[in-house]
């Protein structure tokens, strides 16, 4: 039974976990509009006026990627904010690929989109009516989406130019699902209103790690083990054997 740990709390609505390189978690309080710290059982501010930030990764250089009100932008080591996409309905995840490339659920357009590494904007899939989550398989050549309205996870191709094909169901969910991470055996671990809800590479439901609050965002920690789940008011980490799938 995986062993459950509340790290912090307090908080009006928690998302976005991402564990850096240089050993703290970031996560989101966005209904206050900042980004906070967690490192070794201290919270800080790591940035104010966050102007809506629901989601959070790095890239290769470990810069912050983030899904904001309408945009999505990049941290720079200098702390300078980037805008690499204008004008979302509303992105609410965001996965960074081994080509460069970002991709993001608009979930309110019902859009998944794709951010090349040259800046273009671009719709790769359209079949979701609320697209939440996006995660990649660890070989990079599948694409996970939660649509939380359907209450499914589907499944695309990834093409050589990093466009989607062969969108299908992978599993359907019992509870409304949001972000969701896989591990490097291929296997899907979903944050959902029950808790981290997880499912084999062909989307047999194995478990349900049971939370005290509703699930909204998960993430891999130090090292890609353990989980770290933005829980409503709360984050909490979940002790896991397995190895999440690196993407940064």
């Amino acid at each position: 039974m995986a062993q459950v740990e509340k790290i912090a709390g307090g908080y009006t609505t928690t998302s976005g976990p991402v564990f850096s390189r240089r050993g703290y978690l970031l996560f989101n309080d966005f209904p206050v509009n900042r980004i906070l710290k967690w490192q070794r059982g201290e919270v800080s501010l790591f940035r104010g006026n966050s102007r809506g930030a629901v989601s959070n990764t790095f890239d290769h250089q470990g810069r912050l990627l983030t899904c904001e009100s309408d945009r999505v932008t990049r941290t720079e080591k200098d702390g300078r904010i980037t805008e690499l996409a204008g004008g979302l309905k509303g992105p609410v995840d965001l996965v960074y690929a081994i080509d460069g490339s970002i991709y993001v659920a608009d979930s309110p357009a019902g859009v998944v989109y794709q951010i090349s590494r040259g800046g273009q904007l671009k719709p790769v899939a359209r079949d979701c009516e609320r697209p939440v989550g996006v995660a990649l398989a660890p070989d990079q050549q599948r694409l996970f989406v939660t649509d939380h309205a359907r209450r499914q996870i589907r499944v695309y191709d990834v093409a050589a130019d990093g466009t989607l094909g062969g969108g299908r169901l992978f599993a359907a969910c019992d509870e409304q699902p949001f972000s969701l991470k896989t591990d490097e055996s291929g296997d899907v671990w979903l944050a959902c209103g029950a808790g981290i809800r997880h499912f084999d590479r062909a989307g047999k439901s194995l478990e349900l790690i049971a939370l005290p609050e509703h699930a909204r965002g998960c993430n891999w920690g130090e090292g890609f083990q353990d989980l770290y789940v933005t829980a409503t008011s709360s984050v909490y980490r979940v002790r896991t054997t397995a190895k999440g799938t690196r993407t940064y």
